[in-house]
């Protein structure tokens, strides 16, 4: 089994900047896809940026320019930077992750629990 865990969402204005984080943790033998994913209320969630293994990296749109992902792959861990943020970009951030997991062979779907961004005008 693995488990995420993401940090470094809260409060921030208008232009401002935050690090999200995504620490990887449990039984893992790898980790191929890592995404972020946000979803504001009532609306669905959205694919914000991805990065495999490989290091394909694919952003959407809206934050073109703005957002930077990374992974440090010997820590496991993914980072979500966020530059120039705009009311819109408020909403949860998820991490996701594809893991292969001891005594499994295939790899499996993980998600976190969530962190909150607000961008305050």
């Amino acid at each position: 089994q693995a488990q995420l865990v993401e940090s470094g969402g809260g409060l921030v204005q208008v232009g401002g900047s935050l690090r999200l984080s995504c620490v990887v943790s449990g039984s893992i033998t790898s980790i191929n896809y890592m995404g972020w994913y946000r979803q504001a209320p009532g609306k669905q969630r959205e694919l914000v940026a991805a990065i495999t293994s490989g290091g394909s990296i694919n952003y959407a749109d809206s934050v073109k320019g703005r957002f930077t992902i990374s992974r440090e792959n010997a820590k496991n861990t993914g980072y979500l930077q966020m530059d120039n943020l705009k009311p819109s970009d408020a909403a949860v951030y998820y991490c996701n992750a594809h893991i292969g997991v001891v005594g499994k062979l295939r790899r499996y779907s993980y998600w976190g629990q969530g962190t909150q961004v607000t961008v305050s005008s």
